[in-house]
């Protein structure tokens, strides 16, 4: 279920609680291809399915940093500020990658608003976020995201 706040101004209200879990996003193989395309990490546990099979994980894996980059989608889908000028990814603390994603996987987000601080024209959040593969007890990545949001 998504979050509704106000504005920017009203986000303090939300420190402490849990969002979450979002909708489920399916990995398939084509966006993994093209996230190593565009980054240049088109290593064969990425990219070669048949190769892959054989190897430690049983079938192709996204990167990890493709599952960083997914979390802001689905931070979307958690939290909905309204009355907002503008929202500026300002950036991530302690990235881990703790299980390795299956292409083919179902992932969603889980997010924690653990401070919200004054700043000039609006707020600056700080998210514990995890994103989950289904049917996995380890997430498949957490870090901690800094957003500014703007009026």
């Amino acid at each position: 279920m998504t979050a509704v706040v106000g504005a920017p101004g009203l986000l303090a209200e939300w420190v402490g609680r849990d969002l979450g879990p979002g909708e489920w996003y399916t990995i398939v193989q084509p966006d993994v291809d093209l996230f190593g395309q565009v980054t240049g990490d088109e290593q064969w546990i990425h990219t070669d399915p048949e190769r892959a099979a054989a190897g430690p994980f049983g079938a192709t894996i996204a990167h990890g940093f493709m599952s960083l980059s997914l979390m802001i989608p689905l931070w979307s889908q958690l939290l909905v500020i309204e009355n907002m000028g503008m929202g500026i990814n300002y950036g991530v603390n302690r990235v881990r990658f703790p299980a390795p994603l299956p292409v083919g996987s179902r992932v969603r987000l889980t997010a924690r608003l653990v401070r919200v601080e004054p700043v000039a024209g609006g707020v600056h959040a700080t998210i514990d976020a995890a994103l989950y593969a289904e049917g996995r007890d380890k997430p498949v990545c957490v870090a901690q995201m800094e957003h500014r949001y703007l009026d």
